[in-house]
């Protein structure tokens, strides 16, 4: 796994490799079952009380720490090609709803088949250089790192 920020475009790109097909890997984005098994760190685990991989989408979800605090995000899916990418507009939010509480993000997730694995890159592009400053404290590309780090478990089974 790699990860490149690049505060010149505004962006945050993550790319992995995972031993599955384009379609398997597909499955994890688009089960929201799945998705909880992975989207957020270990200790930060998301439910999704509303996900909908279609251009127009919606999807809600909350993290909860591990004090029992809850952060809510969500995301507008903006298009998709599957199984080999779609791009969503991202959000924090207050419990219970899907309304802005800072800045949005636009990410593109793209599967490649290399060899008989799975390449799977993320780019994030930020609405400005504090926004990028902002979730890097926050501390997004570690957390990130780590969601990313459990996808072969899931893959798995």
């Amino acid at each position: 796994m790699s990860s490149h920020k690049d505060p010149e475009n505004l962006t945050l790109t993550i790319v992995s490799e995972h031993a599955a097909d384009v379609d398997r890997v597909w499955q994890i984005w688009e089960d929201p079952r799945q998705l909880e098994q992975w989207w957020g760190p270990p200790t930060w685990p998301a439910t999704f009380e509303e996900h909908s991989l279609v251009p127009g989408g919606r999807s809600r979800y909350y993290m909860t720490g591990p004090e029992g605090e809850k952060a809510g995000g969500w995301w507008t899916i903006l298009t998709v090609d599957p199984p080999r990418s779609f791009e969503f507009e991202d959000g924090f939010a207050d419990e219970g709803e899907a309304t802005p509480t800072t800045d949005t993000t636009r990410a593109v997730v793209t599967l490649e088949p290399v060899d008989s694995r799975t390449r799977m890159t993320i780019v994030t592009t930020f609405a400005s250089l504090e926004h990028l400053e902002l979730l890097a404290q926050m501390g997004m590309e570690e957390g990130m790192r780590e969601a990313m780090g459990q996808i072969d478990g899931v893959l798995a089974g």
